[in-house]
């Protein structure tokens, strides 16, 4: 019998994340525990906690059956992660999350009832006739803008209440879901590992290595271009594959290519719809401003998009009753994609809890010392991309691994820079396919698009990426960058 890829399934995805917990908290007993001090620094205008180098030191384990059941926490040693521990993540990772958690249900809900009104349905049909004798171009753009948002200014999340819209541009030019999902998620990511002045992952860095702020753009604008086109060709080539022959998808017996309520319909635009969309621009527009210039987060932009329900519901004059049944039914769209980014985060908990995070830091540094410094800053960028498994957030792990990785690299003779590029390379391009980074499950929930689904579709580009980024490091050590 012949192994198809094609066959094979990953579980729901609750199950999936679950399974990752367990493995995670069996680590917990097999990995030794240990921790590095740490030291509050200001970064920027924020004070932030980082590890002291040179500072780890192993933790005995506790053992015992009250430990194994309940925890137990003994001063000077470790505890691993119990049995009360394992089923006590997922809410707690949830507790951690809880602001990504209420902002995508707010979307939904405020995405819905933007909907409701019809403003989306003839707002987008002028757009398609508009750009019907050239859709690509319109593809382009819009590919472009969220690339360069992500490159320049760290755009992400922002972008998830557009997810709807990505979804009907791929559907009215004939493309299926998978290539809608992915004119946001392939810039997305890959514009936020070509950082510019990303100020979540190259500034950070850049701070933590004591190199200067937005030092070093000449070589990294030569990165933007190669994987801002690499990145489109990728995406047209699937999009063309699937346009000449829709039995190409990966997404099988998907009614969104088939079904007419996916269509848009020609209806005459209202008053009321321009100016919904109106309010709706530069409330958002606002909303984008304040988290560039005001250090808005998620909560405040969450009450930024609760002001555009509010506006939209005065505008268009709907009832309470009609306009709480439109909210209502946004936020249960939206309570599976928000779930799955409680249980991904409920596997950072077990890791930190059972103590082992510091111990994976040490071990890896240890090695890389004794490597030559070409391999070396190759294997930072490794140690980078596996440790986003376990920490899927930028400024995290510049807080936790770059002050590790300074040092090493002053001790092997690699510029701080190439230790910053290696770093950025790391933890950008292996968020697009890591399963625990909760924004990116949280996307696909939302899209509908199953994880094993887009792994298949994005791994051939995350393998590209890779071999790319060992050959941009290679050359960043050859000149000395």
């Amino acid at each position: 019998m012949k192994f198809n890829p094609k066959n094979i399934s990953i579980p729901h995805v609750f199950i999936f994340l679950s399974a990752i917990i367990l493995f995670s908290s069996i680590l917990t007993y097999i990995i030794p525990s240990g921790e590095y001090e740490r030291k509050t620094k200001m970064i920027g205008h924020v004070e932030q906690t980082m590890v002291v180098p040179g500072s780890y030191h192993e933790l005995p384990k506790n053992y015992s059956l009250k430990g194994f059941i309940l925890g137990e926490k003994v001063e000077g040693k470790a505890t691993p992660v119990s049995v009360l521990g394992l089923f006590a993540s997922i809410p707690k990772g949830m507790n951690q999350a809880a602001s990504l958690i209420f902002y995508i249900l707010i979307i939904g809900a405020v995405f819905n009832l933007i909907q409701h009104t019809g403003t989306i349905n003839v707002v987008m049909y002028s757009l398609m006739h508009t750009f019907q004798s050239k859709p690509t171009l319109l593809l382009l753009l819009i590919y472009t803008v969220v690339f360069a948002a992500a490159s320049f200014m760290g755009m992400g999340s922002e972008f998830i209440p557009l997810i709807p819209l990505f979804l009907l541009i791929a559907k009215e030019f004939a493309y299926d879901r998978m290539f809608g999902i992915a004119l946001f998620l392939v810039p997305m990511n890959i514009g936020w590992t070509a950082a510019m002045t990303n100020p979540f992952n190259v500034q950070i860095a850049q701070s933590v290595a004591e190199v200067s702020i937005g030092s070093g753009m000449v070589y990294r604008s030569v990165i933007f271009i190669i994987v801002y086109f690499i990145g489109f060709v990728f995406l047209m080539k699937y999009g063309s594959r699937v346009k000449n022959d829709h039995a190409l998808t990966l997404i099988d017996n998907d009614p969104y290519m088939h079904e007419d309520e996916f269509k848009l319909k020609k209806e005459p635009i209202k008053r009321m719809h321009v100016l919904i969309m109106a309010t709706s621009l530069i409330l958002f527009s606002l909303i984008l401003y304040a988290v560039q210039t005001m250090g808005w987060g998620l909560i405040e932009m969450t009450g930024g998009f609760f002001t555009v329900g509010l506006c939209t519901i005065l505008i268009s004059n709907m009832s309470g009753e009609e306009s709480m049944k439109a909210f209502v039914k946004g936020l249960e769209m939206m309570i599976v994609p928000a779930l799955i980014v409680g249980f991904a985060r409920g596997i950072q908990v077990v890791m930190f809890e059972g103590q082992i995070v510091d111990t994976i830091l040490f071990q890896t540094a240890s090695i890389l010392e004794t490597l030559p410094k070409t391999l070396a800053v190759e294997g930072m960028f490794v140690f980078q991309s596996f440790l986003n498994f376990f920490i899927p957030s930028a400024s995290g792990q510049a807080l936790v691994s770059m002050p590790l990785m300074v040092p090493l690299s002053d001790l092997l003779g690699i510029t701080r820079q190439t230790s910053v590029l290696a770093f950025v390379l790391g933890d950008g391009f292996s968020n697009i396919l890591i399963p625990t980074n909760g924004e990116l499950m949280a996307i696909l929930g939302i899209a509908l698009v199953p994880f094993e689904k887009w792994f298949r579709f994005i791994l051939p580009l995350f393998i590209i990426m890779m071999l790319l980024s060992f050959v941009i490091l290679y050359f960043a050590v050859y000149f000395n960058y």
